[in-house]
């Protein structure tokens, strides 16, 4: 039997594409670093369905089976909640339901997951247009309006569209850690949400890491005390060369100069600082800066933002997965 995690994701007349494509193009890009999942779509009867923008999606089977699922996703629509009162299409939230370890809304799903019942006495959210609405119709949900996804035991639910492949890529960091998540972020070039309370960041690229014994010892050199002076001449006599020899295997590795290599890693140092929420002139210091000012040139130059709006974008605000406190 395969080892894979099979993820069931229910499709029906009506349905927002993207609420389950994104989820769906998260787990696919997360195959190309792990063998970790098999996407399955799922309709009420097993007959293709159109969704709200006119496309005809076609479907693997009927929701309604005994195959295990590890996860199943509820995506939303434009016409929710009536959409969810569909007898097919409640039935086949409760059929895919029972056969999944873990269940998940997208956006406006979150009114099929409190219609089965999933949600009572639960934390949920769903796109903040649907708030209200989920509040006042099932008061045995806790909706957090600003959230841009919750977890609540085995039950997922998150805000709308874009937000389901926040989500799908938190569930990838549970199942297979940050580095590949991290990964798939960067190949959608979108960003990557941690969760359990920590902080949001950029999944940008970080530095290469070094593969010659020359780059090494100058990547060690700088991380043992990023406050030291570096010049050209200190990572020389570190690694042990000369300064043309050093200069021609950096750019022959890397593509930048020793010294820009150091400050690329002051960067990474920084931005791991930031989303830890340190203020940004301990930050400054602590990463080898000799200001303040001087940290924000370099960081507005590779970033296009000053860390004070990177870190008020990405420190964590109370969004993401986080276990509702409980009485």
């Amino acid at each position: 039997m395969s080892g894979r995690r099979r993820v069931g994701i229910l499709v029906f007349d009506r349905v927002k594409a993207l609420d389950f494509i994104g989820p769906a193009e998260v787990f696919t890009e997360a195959n190309q670093r792990s063998d970790g999942y098999e996407t399955l779509f799922f309709s009420p009867d097993g007959n293709d369905v159109t969704t709200s923008m006119g496309l005809r999606v076609g479907a693997h089977g009927a929701a309604a089976g005994d195959d295990p699922l590890d996860l199943v996703i509820i995506p939303g629509s434009e016409y929710a909640p009536a959409v969810y009162d569909d007898p097919s299409v409640r039935q086949a939230v409760l059929d895919l339901s029972r056969r999944a370890t873990k269940i998940a809304s997208i956006c406006s799903g979150a009114f099929a997951l409190a219609g089965a019942g999933l949600l009572d006495g639960r934390a949920a959210t769903t796109h903040w247009k649907f708030t209200e609405a989920l509040a006042a119709s099932f008061p045995a949900v806790t909706v957090r309006p600003d959230s841009i996804f919750v977890r609540d035991g085995n039950v997922y639910s998150s805000a709308g569209v874009a937000a389901g492949i926040d989500l799908a890529l938190a569930i990838v960091e549970e199942d297979f850690g940050a580095d590949v998540a991290r990964s798939v972020a960067q190949l959608l070039l979108v960003y990557m949400r941690r969760s359990g309370g920590q902080s949001q960041f950029s999944a940008s690229v970080r530095v290469t890491p070094p593969r010659t014994s020359v780059a090494r010892a100058v990547a060690d050199y700088v991380a043992s005390d990023p406050a030291r002076p570096s010049s050209l001449r200190d990572l020389a006599a570190h690694a042990n060369v000369s300064i043309r020899h050093l200069n021609r295997v950096i750019r022959d590795e890397l593509g930048m100069t020793p010294i820009e290599y150091a400050g690329s890693m002051r960067l990474d140092l920084a931005i791991g600082l930031l989303e830890q929420g340190r203020p940004v002139s301990e930050t400054a210091s602590v990463a080898g800066y000799s200001s303040a000012v001087a940290f924000r040139r370099a960081f507005v130059a590779r970033y296009g933002a000053t860390p004070s709006d990177y870190q008020k974008r990405f420190q964590t605000t109370g969004d993401g997965i986080a276990e509702p406190p409980r009485p």
